[in-house]
């Protein structure tokens, strides 16, 4: 794991840490946060469809994500499985969300010389998650748009990003 890769890491940690404490006390609202969206770009590199729930009866906090992403063209496809742990800073529908977690990444295809062709490969990348999280407090459509950097062991992409609409309940 490279410097960078560390820091991000601990960072990220130590942020979770000092809000956990410093905004528990403003969620009034005690039904626990759920969503359903499709996100361009993210986690899940192309397009996913996810899930997301916060662990405690809150509308912020401590929370995760799944989803699953599938893209296929000619004989070439890409399926992948975005997990991440987000927390959520805010209060009134309206969050500053941070995350880290892991994208699995499974290809297939020929691998000949066409423009886009892949060879049969599974791996795994890491994730993060900066942005803005739209999320209302009586449920119904939410928003989210963030920067979410992805890295693995040859490298680092700090200007990733997506975008998500989908309905929280």
């Amino acid at each position: 794991m490279s410097t960078l890769t560390k820091t991000s890491f601990v960072f990220a940690i130590i942020l979770c840490a000092f809000f956990k404490n410093s905004f528990a006390q403003n969620s009034a609202v005690t039904t626990r946060a759920q969503n359903a969206f499709v996100e361009l770009g993210g986690p899940g590199l192309l397009l996913s469809a996810n899930y997301d729930t916060r662990f405690g009866q809150r509308r912020d906090g401590i929370g995760g994500r799944a989803g699953l992403g599938y893209l296929s063209i000619d004989d070439n496809s890409i399926l992948t499985v975005p997990l991440q742990v987000n927390y959520l800073l805010g209060k009134k529908g309206k969050f500053f969300e941070i995350g880290l977690g892991a994208t699995i990444i499974s290809t297939s295809g020929k691998g000949n010389e066409d423009f886009f062709s892949l060879d049969d490969a599974t791996g795994a990348i890491g994730t993060m998650a900066f942005g803005y999280r739209y999320q209302p407090e009586d449920g119904g459509f939410n928003f989210r748009a963030a920067v979410t950097p992805i890295f693995n062991s040859t490298g680092f992409m700090p200007f990733f990003g997506g975008i998500s609409f989908g309905y929280t309940f």
